[in-house]
Parts: structure tokens; sequence; C-alpha cells
């Protein structure tokens, strides 16, 4: 079951609400996913971590919306959004085009002197070293060289890919989304006081790990990195290891705030 804030909100999904634990997570779909990406980790964290996760527009249950192809908009709504939930300390966590979604987030929650306990990136270089976005999925492709892009990161189903009309359905939402990441460009400004952890794939084709490592550039605050084995999608076959790591970031936060 899930559940928006009073009903109202079409951008949080909560799968497993867990009113009473002390803190929150909010997590940040990849370019062409969608909340229920992040089901396993609610269901693995509730009821000690009370999980949310954003629904951009233009899939699933918001298909009819037009998609939104600027990651520093997607990240207003968000923040307006996570505002509504931060009656206890929330750490933000993005993966891939969601990490960049995150951190702009996260920026604009500073500036409203509503800063997350902590932030969470896996799968992207550091806004700094952003060379358009994910230097990947540009809108010139057919739709036969974005599958067989999507397929080589192996983060959707082959399944999927294999039925034509879902093809032809889910498309469209990753151009976009490929659009919003390739258009991003990093403003210039002081590094964040919120905690950053970082998570990256020893074989990602996309982010090397000074790619990764730059994020300490972006916070003030404690930084740690983590190398997993794998691909683009490392957290899926790492996913109780990286749930660990979440943990563990949320836990020395919840401590430095205490202080």
């Amino acid at each position: 079951m899930t559940e928006t804030l009073q009903g109202t909100s079409a951008w949080i999904r909560r799968f497993r609400p867990a009113p009473d634990a002390s803190h929150r997570l909010v997590c940040f779909p990849h370019a062409g996913g969608a909340a229920t990406f992040w089901f396993p980790t609610a269901q693995a964290l509730a009821p000690e971590v009370d999980v949310l996760a954003v629904q951009y527009p233009g899939r699933q249950d918001r298909r009819g919306e037009p998609c939104i192809e600027d990651i520093e908009t997607l990240a207003a709504h968000a923040a307006e959004e996570v505002l509504a939930w931060s009656d206890r300390p929330v750490t933000l966590f993005g993966h891939s085009m969601g990490a960049m979604v995150a951190f702009e987030t996260a920026r604009r929650l500073e500036e409203r002197g509503r800063p997350p306990a902590g932030l969470v990136v896996s799968g992207m270089r550091a806004p700094s070293r952003a060379r358009g976005g994910s230097g990947r999925g540009g809108t010139a492709e057919t739709a036969e060289e974005l599958v067989a892009g999507i397929l080589r990161l192996q983060g959707t189903d082959a399944a999927v890919l294999d039925d034509p009309e879902l093809v032809r359905m889910i498309l469209p939402t990753i151009r976009s989304d490929y659009k919003a990441a390739e258009s991003y460009r990093w403003r210039p400004g002081p590094p964040l006081r919120t905690p950053i952890a970082v998570l990256t794939g020893t074989e990602d084709p996309h982010v090397d790990t000074e790619q990764a490592a730059a994020w300490r550039e972006h916070t003030a605050g404690p930084f740690s990195l983590t190398v997993f084995t794998g691909g683009h999608f490392f957290l899926n076959e790492h996913a109780d290891d990286v749930r660990k790591v979440v943990t563990d970031h949320i836990a020395r936060s919840f401590q430095s705030n205490s202080v």
C-alpha cells in the first residue's frame, strides 16, 4: 500500500509507512526509473526508517503528465515536498540522475534553513566533474540504440525491453530524463554543510573513482566513499551492503546532530 501526504501529493510514495521511526529517507530514482525502484528499500528498512520515494512526472500513475527535462526544476519541486515531511530528520538518497536531483534538493533545503541530516549519492560523478550530466543517452539516438544502452547498464529487466509495446511507452520518459541529465550544469556555490556518503561501482562505464571521490569538494561536513564491485547498477547486486552504508550514514548524522 502506498501513501501520499494527506492524500494530496503526486510526488511522494510511502510504500511501508513507519510513523514511529526517528528518521526519514527520501529516495530519488535514476533516469527512466520510478518510485517503485525503491520498494525493496522501504520494505527492508521499515519500521526503523520511514522511507519515502519520489515519483517524477511522466511515469507509472503520472504517465499522463509531461516529463520535466530540467534537474533544477525537479529539485525545486522535490524540495517543497521534502519540507512537508521534515518534522523529523531527513536523509536524501539518489542514484544516477537521482543523485543530481538529490544534491540540488539538498542545496535548496539548506538555502531555506532546513538542511537534510545527510545525503547519499550513488552511480554519479561529482557535480563539479559533470560533463553534460551522465554522458549517455543523447536525444538523437534511435530506439534500438537507446534499448542497447539500457541493457548494457543492466538496470532494467531485459524482458521489459523485449516487449515492443512497453518499449514504446517507456522510451519517451527515458529520452526526457536523459535530456535533463545531459543539460545539467553545476552552478558553483558554497559547499553543503550536509554530510555526504558516496557509493560507486568499479566497472561503472560513466563514473570512475576520481570522479566519485570529487564529491568531497561539495561538503564542508563529513564525507565517505564506498566502492563496490560491479557496474552502474551495483546497488542491485549489493543491496544489503548498500543499505548498511545508508543506515550507518543515517546513524552517524543523527549522532552528530544530537551533540
